[in-house]
């Protein structure tokens, strides 16, 4: 019987392969000190309640003191979450997270009153009091408050409605538990005989495997885990959409989709037309899909088909350090002011690099304006998404750097529609690096656009359609139509059918996927891929195609940070959301490289065990 490879304890992870997250705290005892310290102060706002309108300084005042308050809050929570995503079965760092947002509870409901208070500026005072010199740093984050006027109620109400904050987490703490520390998926014996632990880590890498059977194997045997606590999980995703419903009537929005793009400034007409356009051109995607049908060799395609390289013998391992180094590369167009630091902090203490037993999985860029950025990453050596992922929290992680140093705290927050921008920005560049670089070698140009093709389809096209089903459950539910499992896989069903229309077979268990998708407990967030990727692709054809104005441009965009909203400040870089043709250049964009892949396979490729060769 071969050995089983087991995935690793964290213990077993070498510490210069873990970040370092000392610029934080020291230690745990420190953590605790200064979250006993900012415990403490909470009863420094009393002093303000009822006074903030006093004087433009008195309030000044106020919001320093809030901001100092969040500020330790901010660094409080990131390495609580932190450490505890190291391993989500170390109930201590589980722990000291659930304390973190408590205290996030707190903060929130003692500083319940500043909101109200602030609406309550008349007209005739608002002028004297925005223009004044003491709040011109705060200018547009008192902008942002005045506007939500209409949404906000008063100061029992806001106090009441903070307290609830940590009761309506509950479904997303509940699935990220049982998914990241409770499920597991059994044992997979791959093409070499060896016994693999089954994991999210590696369900792609196994989707991957020129095997159909191990692809098959491991995509049923995966989905068998979410059949079995199916009901369960439907009840979580359930319940999450009604908090979104009960906020948004609270908050006096018209639907949980205006009340989560509120933030942004974002119109629904920019999300109706991201879902319409692409629905409206999935031909290319159908191409597509009906090529790499061909490809394989197969009479139907399933899903378990979609992700395995149709260029097989590329040689495309490589480890952390190479990984770096094509970054690096990649990148050089930003110049020496982006590459100097990124070089530094990802082969520094910045990164979270390999799979450990209980690790968070996936991957994300986080960190406060104290810290560096942090990269958590479950970094494989013979996949080459391992590198476009890294590529991508990189963005996310310059993205933070360059907003803390060009901005102060108040405005260095970013939203996430901007920041699915950077990072994807990055991986536009990066295919753009590789095509360049074998582009004397056919079959790893192939290789590569199969590559990219694979990743607009995911991140474009997959992303609508999760845009999609999540605007569709959330109208049921306001509707006071029951969420369950037998409605929210039929939803779904539809959608794939939509979506991928005759060219992919709609198996069972691909109804499922809907109940893996962390996202869908942060509502109305996955449309900012799709959104993201087009705009990525507009800007970055405009620096590559351009010169140093452009590119000065796309930096200043990245050290705006938080201080405009994200449309206002992606028109200033050169993308316009609010049309339709950012969305169009995407889809030229995808056919394009499709028509390009298709010519390259033809000529150059024979097949050979329903691989191309």
């Amino acid at each position: 019987m071969p050995n089983t490879k087991k995935i690793p304890l964290r213990e077993e992870i070498p510490a210069e392969s873990q970040w370092d997250l000392t610029p934080l705290f020291a230690d745990d005892a420190a953590w605790e000190a200064r979250f006993a310290d900012v415990s403490d102060q909470l009863d420094g706002y009393a002093i303000f309640r009822g006074r903030l309108l006093e004087s433009p300084e008195g309030l000044a005042k106020a919001l320093d003191f809030h901001m100092q308050i969040s500020r330790a809050l901010d660094n409080l929570y990131t390495y609580a979450h932190l450490k505890s995503d190291e391993d989500k079965s170390n109930s201590h760092y589980v722990g000291m997270q659930d304390r973190a947002m408590g205290l996030f509870t707190r903060v929130s409901e003692a500083s319940s009153f500043m909101d109200p208070e602030i609406q309550a500026l008349d007209e005739a005072r608002k002028a004297d009091f925005l223009s004044s010199p003491a709040l011109q740093t705060f200018g547009f984050f008192l902008e942002k408050i005045l506007r939500a006027k209409p949404h906000t109620h008063g100061e029992d109400i806001e106090k009441i409605l903070a307290m609830s904050m940590e009761v309506a987490r509950a479904s997303s703490q509940i699935f990220s538990q049982l998914d990241n520390a409770d499920l597991t998926f059994g044992v997979i014996e791959d093409e070499k005989g060896e016994r693999l632990e089954l994991s999210h880590g590696n369900f792609i890498s196994f989707l991957m495997k020129p095997q159909r059977k191990i692809r098959r194997k491991a995509f049923e045997q995966y989905y068998q885990t979410y059949q079995a606590h199916r009901h369960s999980i439907a009840a979580a995703l359930a319940h999450s959409v009604k908090k979104d419903v009960f906020y948004a009537r609270v908050r006096n929005h018209a639907s949980c989709r205006s009340a989560a793009l509120f933030f942004d400034n974002v119109p629904e007409s920019v999300y109706d037309n991201l879902v319409e356009t692409v629905k409206t051109h999935t031909a290319p995607l159908f191409g597509y899909l009906g090529l790499r049908r061909q490809a394989l060799g197969v009479e139907q395609l399933h899903f378990y088909d979609t992700y395995v390289p149709l260029v097989s013998a590329v040689d495309f391992r490589l480890n952390y350090d190479q990984a770096v180094e094509i970054t690096m590369a990649a990148l050089a167009p930003l110049g020496e002011e982006y590459t100097a630091v990124l070089g530094k902090g990802l082969s520094g203490g910045w990164v979270d690099r390999y799979e450990n037993k209980g690790k968070r999985s996936g991957a994300y860029s986080s960190g406060s304006y104290d810290s560096p950025p942090y990269i958590l990453l479950n970094f494989e050596n013979d996949n080459i998404n391992s590198l476009y992922t890294l590529v991508h929290e990189a963005g996310h992680s310059m993205h933070s750097y360059f907003s803390k140093k060009y901005q102060p705290y108040v405005d260095h927050q970013y939203t996430i529609f901007a920041a699915e921008v950077a990072s994807t920005f990055n991986e536009v560049l990066l295919s753009r690096y590789l095509l360049d670089k074998y582009k004397t070698d056919e079959k790893m140009v192939a290789y590569i656009l199969n590559r990219e093709i694979d990743n607009i389809r995911g991140t474009f096209f997959r992303q609508t359609m999760f845009a999609e089903f999540e605007a569709l459950i959330h109208s049921d539910a306001e509707a006071q139509k029951p969420l369950t499992i037998d409605s929210l896989s039929a939803t779904y069903h539809h959608l794939l059918e939509t979506y991928f229309g005759n060219a992919l077979v709609i198996d069972p268990q691909l109804d499922l996927e809907c109940l893996r998708i962390p996202h869908f407990y942060s509502a109305f967030y996955v449309y900012k891929y799709a959104t993201g990727l087009a705009a990525a692709i507009a800007l970055a054809r405009r620096v590559l195609d351009g010169g140093t104005a452009e590119r000065d441009a796309y930096l200043n965009f990245l050290k705006s940070g938080g201080s405009m909203f994200p449309l206002d400040a992606l028109k200033k870089a050169g993308a316009d959301m609010a049309s339709p043709e950012p969305i169009l250049e995407t889809v030229a964009h995808f056919k394009a490289l499709v028509d390009r892949f298709g010519v390259q396979l033809s000529p150059m490729l024979h097949k050979k065990d329903g691989i191309w060769q």
